[in-house]
């Protein structure tokens, strides 16, 4: 959870460099939906549709577009070309993470060649292994096991459960969320006449500056080198990453997807929720790929928008469904051709 801050219209509007219409010295603590905010609380709108329900609003404070005709007395408005980006950059203000107090738990293990910087906060049950550097002002909460060689920067948040093998690297801001298991074994075997025979992991893993985890998500480790996910990239919940993986920057993947080893997302590419990658598989920067796609290994994803199993382009995509959505009525067509064919032939 996040703590609260309390700040004027004034303040958040400098601070997302809006103009402010309006009154500016009412305070506001808590960002809330157009329907349900109230007293001392912000809202925002972007898109024309819902223009009849911010002005309905009784949130203290708006964000709107410039195409919005502010009507209401006594409510503000901070007029921003972005309103969802200055939103979320309002929320991050009024609700800003919590703080912990520099502590170890005294149930708490920590490896005694282990460098842990004094103002890091260590909850209960938490362990941490040889030789594994921990940065300033990380947060470890209960039950998180760390490896041993592991780093880890500054300013990291490792919600409870958190699992890290030995060797890995974790860079600065980085927050992993509840149950995340970075480095696990890849899954790779190899087959002999009785049966299988577990194929090296004895690679890293590495997470760049500012990425994000969601709870339960597993990164393996690499084979024989790393697995790699870039700076600012952004990981739902329930995201399986295999060995040798490599992903870029700016990067999101929805949830419950699976990519399999060796497969590479080049920058800024955007992953749908349910997709199934094949090994081997390079998706070119800008590249988008729908819910519940599916690709076969060793092809390459150009830039686009992707969808279907095999993945094809978005537009062919719509015409096969489209084609498909018409499959009952060709059916009663074919059975009446097909007695139309029968009467003509018995004649």
């Amino acid at each position: 959870m996040a703590d609260e801050r309390e700040l004027t219209v004034k303040e958040l509007a400098e601070h997302v460099g809006g103009r402010l219409v309006g009154p500016d010295s009412i305070a506001i603590v808590r960002v809330a939906s157009l329907e349900a905010a109230g007293d001392k609380e912000i809202a925002y709108v972007e898109d024309a549709k819902h223009f009849d329900s911010a002005r309905a609003s009784q949130a203290t404070c708006l964000i709107v577009p410039e195409n919005f005709a502010f009507t209401r007395s006594g409510q503000a408005a901070i007029v921003v070309a972005r309103p969802k980006l200055a939103f979320a950059r309002i929320a991050a203000l009024l609700h800003p993470q919590k703080r912990r107090e520099p502590e170890v738990h005294s149930s708490a293990v920590i490896a005694a060649s282990a460098n842990v910087a004094l103002n890091v906060y260590v909850g209960p049950g938490a362990a941490i292994g040889d030789h594994t550097t921990v940065g300033a002002r990380t947060r470890i909460e209960a039950g998180v096991v760390i490896g041993d060689n592991v780093t880890i920067g500054v300013d990291c948040v490792l919600h409870p459960n958190v699992s890290l093998y030995d060797d890995v690297t974790i860079g600065d801001r980085v927050v992993l969320h509840a149950g995340v298991c970075i480095g696990a074994d890849g899954f790779g075997y190899v087959r002999d006449d009785m049966g299988y025979h577990k194929f090296p992991q004895i690679g890293t893993v590495v997470i760049e500056d500012d990425v994000e985890l969601g709870a339960h998500t597993c990164v393996d480790r690499g084979a024989l080198g790393r697995t790699r996910i870039g700076r600012g990239t952004k990981i739902d919940n329930l995201v399986q990453v295999g060995h040798n993986v490599d992903i870029g920057e700016r990067v999101v993947i929805a949830s419950q997807t699976g990519i399999s080893g060796s497969v590479i997302i080049e920058d800024d590419c955007v992953i749908g929720g349910q997709v199934g990658f094949g090994d081997h598989i390079r998706v070119q920067s800008g590249a988008v790929i729908g819910s519940k796609a599916g690709i076969l290994p060793g092809k390459i994803v150009r830039p686009g928008v992707w969808w279907g199993v095999p993945i094809i382009p978005l537009a062919e995509y719509k015409r096969r469904n489209a084609h498909l959505g018409r499959l009952p009525e060709l059916l009663q067509e074919l059975k009446e051709l097909q007695r139309r064919l029968d009467e003509l032939e018995r004649k």
